[in-house]
């Protein structure tokens, strides 16, 4: 996923004054920065005939769970399923799929000419159905009669789960005898099983943002600040053609999961970790490493190998038709067994999440979720061992759930001292 951070521009690192990454030239990066090469051209865009697939498979999946249509508004689905990238705040802009029939649109009608620039490269998009509301006007009305011209009028409509409450309350006062229910078994239903040039567009980004995260170890010094060190990352991913990044933890602090804004300076001896990743065409990476400059002590050590094992005893055990929760108890168990317990004490969080297009998405690999893993479902791994006051350790490689078991899109970190070693 993309830094939790806002990215900074980039400050002074060691002796050599970075500019902004957008102005940078490789003559003031570091070496290990400097010579990395766009990627960009391994990235193949989704293309029209993918996304009238992914509305096929949308119809029947609303065919399956007794939904009549869907409605979608701004956000990730929209993009998925139409390629349309929309910012709309308070004024509706919604999408209405229909299980059967062609889809139409509600736009408000200063925004027709960006809708339609969009909607050209969308499935159906040369001849969609654009109904228009001015400034003074219901744009729910449109949505009531727009389901009344497909006969849907009794029908049962799924919400996209992003919806605002203002949103579909609207749709429900204009649509009374319209059902509205979740839309999730549709749009998680067709998210979350991944096609091959999804995979292929997310193992890319994985392979990136290892790239970035290795050329930014080695420029690397002791007496960087946190956010020096967050600057070559992002540097790095941008420099590999990608927009990316990721937060630092020193020390201590590297015990917070999600970090602490208490200003760090990276020593030796000390522990760092970093999370983040970057975007390839839509498509997120999520990766943690943790390291120490010069030599890691027994303790940290012990706690490396311990997160090491969990994690690959993650990937040992998923497999299609298992259980999401028993993915996290396989890790679960290694952290507990070498005296890291009991439950969230020490590994404070689940296993891992759904990623793709959002960088957390469905379905969750913890305790409770009895959803069994299918082929072509992607994760994070992420085993955790957080020592307040001490430091803290993950591990975080993105997963692939196949036919017959499940892979990592990168290689796990070898060590402390040697996180990139191949």
């Amino acid at each position: 996923m993309i830094s939790r951070r806002t990215f900074m521009q980039a400050g002074t690192v060691g002796s050599a004054a970075l500019v902004s990454p957008m102005l940078a030239v490789a003559e003031k990066l570091p070496r290990s920065i400097a010579g990395l090469k766009s990627m960009k051209d391994q990235a193949q865009p989704i293309a029209l005939q993918e996304r009238e697939q992914r509305q096929e498979k949308a119809r029947r999946l609303m065919a399956a769970n007794a939904l009549d249509a869907i409605l979608l508004m701004e956000g990730t689905s929209l993009e998925y399923f139409t390629g349309v990238r929309w910012h709309g705040g308070e004024r509706m802009f919604a999408m209405i799929l229909p299980a059967r029939g062609e889809s139409f649109y509600v736009c408000p009608g200063f925004e027709e000419g960006r809708a339609r620039e969009q909607l050209a490269n969308s499935p159906n998009g040369e001849h969609a159905d654009v109904r228009i509301w001015q400034e003074d006007e219901s744009p729910y009305e449109l949505v009531a009669q727009g389901l009344r011209d497909r006969g849907m009028a009794t029908g049962k409509l799924g919400i996209e789960e992003t919806v605002r409450f203002v949103f579909s309350q609207g749709v429900a006062k204009s649509s009374p005898q319209t059902q509205t229910t979740s839309a999730t078994p549709v749009t998680a239903g067709c998210r979350g099983i991944k096609s091959e040039h999804e995979i292929a567009l997310m193992r890319l980004a994985s392979k990136v943002t290892l790239l970035a995260y290795e050329a930014a170890y080695h420029a690397l010094r002791p007496g960087m600040t946190k956010p020096q060190f967050e600057d070559l990352v992002t540097l790095a991913h941008e420099r590999l053609g990608f927009e990316g990044g990721a937060d630092v933890q020193v020390g201590q602090f590297s015990a917070f999961p999600h970090g602490s804004v208490t200003p760090q300076v990276i020593r030796e001896g000390t522990i760092v970790l970093m999370d983040g990743g970057c975007r390839v065409e839509g498509y997120t990476s999520d990766i943690t490493r943790t390291f120490v400059l010069g030599k890691a002590g027994d303790k940290m050590k012990r706690v490396f190998e311990i997160v090491h094992e969990a994690q690959s005893a993650a990937v040992k055990a998923a497999r299609p038709g298992l259980e999401c929760e028993a993915v996290d108890a396989a890790a679960r168990k290694v952290i507990t067994d070498a005296g890291y317990g009991p439950d969230y004490k020490y590994f404070t969080h689940r296993l891992g999440h759904g990623m793709g297009m959002d960088g957390h998405e469905w379905p969750y690999l913890v305790r409770g979720n009895s959803r069994k893993l299918e082929p072509h479902m992607t994760f994070s791994d992420e085993p955790g061992i957080y020592i307040r006051g001490e430091f803290g350790i993950r591990l975080e490689d993105d997963m692939h759930i196949t036919e017959f078991g499940a892979e990592l899109f990168t290689s796990q970190s070898a060590s402390l001292e040697e996180p990139f070693r191949r």
